[in-house]
């Protein structure tokens, strides 16, 4: 990308990830491949793909969760080999994972809590506030506050963990498979709210095998195949792309 349109796109905006050749090996097998990608404050990136191209992968890299070679700038700073889980979440990355794994046995309000744990630890005490601000994004969370975690729907789950993530007020927020089993109502609620998510300013990386739902939503998608990014670009110019099209929006894609 050019730096004018660099710059038309993002304004002065600090970039929060930036990686460049990154890679990652099981053993002989490359699963990960020269990525490079970029991610500003207040932006919404998506990584679409098939099942099986390495998108979960690609995350548990960033997360610091598996070992990886390449450079990854996070907030300005170079992240080495050593660099820790415990370190990045001090640091505002959070990922939500597929699993989404809540306390079953513990309140909705309890799970968040857990979610400012690290916060709280580093003598922060704005907790109530932040869950306060995560009831506003989520209302359906507030209704459920003293509900046990593991008596909810699918989609209220999927809300607990993004909002239990919200509770660490990340600088980058990772959604791996947000819409993952959800009815297609409850997933253009959960896509509206990371839309929402912008204007708090939190960088959003979404991983989604649901194409349409995650090019609507994002600023700008990287499509992974087989380990490699094989195509990039604004998020409406992905989705007017017959490549795209064709793989993933089905006939759907034009209209």
């Amino acid at each position: 990308m050019s730096a004018l349109h660099e710059h038309a796109i993002h304004g002065d905006r600090p970039v929060v990830l930036e990686v460049r050749d990154l890679a990652v090996s099981y053993g002989k097998v490359e699963a990960l491949h020269g990525i490079d990608l970029r991610i500003h404050r207040g932006e919404i990136v998506t990584v679409i793909g098939p099942n099986g191209a390495g998108k979960t992968t690609l995350l548990s890299a960033l997360m610091g969760l598996l070992p990886a070679r390449g450079d990854i700038v996070y907030l300005g700073e170079p992240q080495g080999p050593e660099r820790s889980v415990e370190s990045l979440v001090r640091h505002g990355m959070t990922l939500v994972p597929e699993k989404r794994e809540l306390f079953g046995e513990m309140s909705v309000e309890d799970n968040l809590l857990l979610g400012a744990f690290d916060r709280y630890r580093g003598g922060h005490r704005d907790h109530l506030e932040t869950m306060d601000q995560v009831f506003e994004i989520f209302p359906r969370l507030q209704e459920r506050r003293e509900q046990l975690a593991g008596t909810l729907s699918g989609g209220e789950r999927q809300m607990l963990a993004m909002g239990r993530a919200l509770m660490a007020k990340p600088r980058l927020l990772m959604l791996d498979e947000p819409s993952l089993g959800l009815a297609p109502l409850i997933i253009r609620e959960i896509f509206r709210i990371v839309a929402e998510l912008r204007k708090t300013g939190v960088a959003v990386l979404l991983v989604e095998q649901n194409a349409r739902a995650a090019l609507q939503v994002a600023d700008y998608g990287y499509v992974l195949e087989t380990g490699e990014i094989s195509i990039e670009g604004p998020s409406a110019t992905l989705a007017s792309d017959p490549r795209v099209i064709e793989s993933y929006l089905g006939l759907g894609g034009r209209h």
